[in-house]
């Protein structure tokens, strides 16, 4: 029996290290289509944006020799559809000589000039951009200047501009580091600030965070956590949200800048944001832990130590299927991770959850459910393995098989075959299980599949486990002989029944 059972622990072993490593499993947001639906600032995806119109100074507190936003941003927008670069370099080098006169109302009106030229679309920016680099280089050295400035709305504006410079991509964000623009920026941060100042500091900030190709400069995300730290202690839900979004793009960018959000003590202080009342600060925490989760099993286990899966119940449960499924997503990453983690998601009473997802949920949410059982089979130990089948998985993960997903399609049959390896002796009680529910029909007709990998484990499927006699047989095994009476199971009785044991 001992030989028996160490032969088939080689032999499970050997398996989980074939075709799905622990990079495969755990899948980072690059590698993922889950998107949650976003409304630019409700959601905050939001790169840049235009000053509105009704913050302008009245006529009477402009220099006269100065036209005002809405007839500037008229003329530069009439340049820019026009293509003309010289006229182009002309005005921007116009609202640029502006900036350094000693007037504090032709600085604010220049800047948020230059603030709506920059919050144009890539394209837009980039043209600005190329009709005069040398241009670019002083409009962002004199941005900086006006972070000096003792007025107030000046100081205001310029953070505006370079924020709309910055979340125009890494090129930018990192010419812009390279200024120096990270300490005063984060010196905004104080007590006297205005909610509305703060705001758009804290939005610059996101923006900074944002890209991972490359991501930004270790040095400068050192230099912004402790900042994030502060913030997130903030009542203000837009600048909540942002901190929390700021942080979910700084997860995103790898295993060592998770480690450096964890170093940074926020993490305790973000799990709790996932019951938060307010569904974009949900939205943004579900985002941040659900990318710490994609590192190392210890990085994990800082989330799971937060008791992060208490608030799964109602997430898995939540209204709005987008946190669903991220919701889903995030538990797949934790069904990748050691024993003692899977072990976690099934004390939570999280797995018939998951197992009803997978069988009612949108398209989107059953394939996160369906990577989070596959990825148990794999991870998961005999027992845990044994617990998924009596929640009645088998049947909804089955009518995954006929989706045009191929990449579904083959995480659900890798899982229903580690379900037979891991049943052992009893494959022959899994595979009437599937036969019952319709699988076997669709993994037939999966042999005939375009594409290799699914059809050869299809047929693999069929060979070993639905081939005549020899269905009561794992011939991975030591050949025993089996006598088919040794364990009752009527397929027709409730199969989540207690006493099913492989």
């Amino acid at each position: 029996m001992a030989e028996n059972a160490d032969l088939d622990n080689h032999r499970i072993k050997s398996f989980k290290n074939k075709g799905r490593d622990v990079e495969t499993m755990r899948r980072h947001r690059n590698e993922v289509t889950v998107e949650l639906r976003k409304n630019k600032r409700d959601e905050h995806l939001l790169k840049k944006r235009n000053v509105p119109q009704e913050e302008s100074l009245e006529d009477s507190d402009i220099d006269s020799d100065f036209k005002g936003p809405c007839a500037v941003d008229g003329l530069i927008g009439r340049v820019l559809l026009s293509g003309d670069s010289f006229c182009l370099s002309l005005h921007i080098a116009r609202l640029i000589y502006s900036l350094l006169f000693p007037s504090p109302s032709l600085q604010f009106e220049a800047a948020w000039a230059l603030t709506n030229i920059a919050s144009g679309t890539s394209q837009q920016t980039q043209a600005v951009v190329k009709s005069n680099p040398q241009s670019t280089s002083m409009l962002c050295l004199y941005f900086l200047r006006l972070l000096q400035s003792p007025h107030q709305n000046v100081c205001e504006q310029a953070v505006w501009a370079l924020g709309n410079i910055i979340g125009d991509g890494p090129q930018c964000r990192d010419y812009v580091i390279s200024l120096g623009v990270v300490k005063p920026l984060l010196s905004f941060i104080n007590p006297s600030i205005p909610i509305t100042f703060l705001r758009n500091v804290t939005w610059v900030i996101v923006n900074l965070c944002r890209n991972k190709d490359p991501p930004p400069p270790m040095e400068t995300v050192q230099e912004i956590l402790p900042a994030l730290c502060v913030l997130i202690y903030h009542t203000d839900i837009n600048i909540l949200v942002d901190t929390v979004w700021a942080l979910s793009y700084l997860t995103d960018g790898g295993n060592e800048q998770i480690q450096m959000v964890i170093d940074s003590g926020v993490v305790p202080f973000l799990v709790p944001l996932l019951s938060h009342q307010e569904v974009k600060v949900q939205t943004a925490a579900l985002r941040a832990v659900g990318n710490i989760v994609t590192g190392t099993d210890e990085q994990t286990q800082v989330v799971l130590n937060c008791d992060v899966l208490s608030h799964f119940p109602n997430l898995l449960t939540h209204p709005k299927e987008k946190i669903n499924k991220e919701a889903v997503w995030f538990l797949s990453n934790i069904t990748a991770g050691n024993q003692q983690q899977v072990q976690a998601v099934i004390d939570a009473g999280l797995l018939p959850m998951i197992i009803h997802q997978l069988a009612k949920g949108d398209f989107g949410t059953q394939k996160e459910a369906a990577w989070a059982i596959s990825n148990l089979t794999i991870s998961g130990r005999k027992d845990q393995v044994e617990y998924l089948v009596q929640q009645n998985v088998v049947p909804p993960f089955c009518s995954l098989l006929s989706v045009k997903d191929s990449q579904v399609v083959q995480v659900v049959l890798d899982g229903l075959k580690n379900v037979l390896i891991m049943a052992g002796e009893e494959a022959s009680t899994i595979a009437e299980i599937i036969e019952e529910c319709g699988g076997l029909e669709k993994i037939e007709n999966l042999q005939q599949h375009e594409n290799e990998d699914i059809y050869k484990l299809a047929f693999e499927i069929i060979d070993q486990y639905f081939s005549g006699d020899d269905i009561d047989e794992d011939p991975s095994l030591i050949p025993e002989a089996t006598q088919g009476g040794t364990f009752n199971f009527d397929p027709a009785t409730n199969l989540q029944a207690k006493e099913f044991k492989f």
